[in-house]
């Protein structure tokens, strides 16, 4: 079963390459969608697949690339048609 989330993730998230390591990790998962860097400071996430890779990607937002420090992240299920890849902006 394929569903699509939007997620917010605070904290050192801009600058560190965080919208690149996430596409990298969402495509090997299988997921489409887009990362894009927020005025705010934070990056939302658009990520669309099967649960458990959707899963697994949350739970990878949670720590990020190896210079990010990542202070929450916040997902909600969103109503979209699936994408055909992931890309960032």
């Amino acid at each position: 079963m394929s569903r699509c989330l939007r997620c917010v993730v605070s904290g050192r998230v801009q600058g560190v390459w965080f919208r690149a390591s996430t596409q990298q990790r969402a495509t090997q998962l299988g997921i489409s969608g887009s990362a894009r860097n927020l005025p705010d400071g934070k990056v939302e996430v658009i990520a669309c697949g099967e649960i458990r890779a959707l899963e697994e990607l949350r739970d990878w937002l949670w720590q990020g690339p190896e210079h990010a420090r990542v202070d929450d992240v916040c997902c909600e299920p969103l109503v979209i048609e699936r994408p055909a890849r992931f890309t960032t902006g």
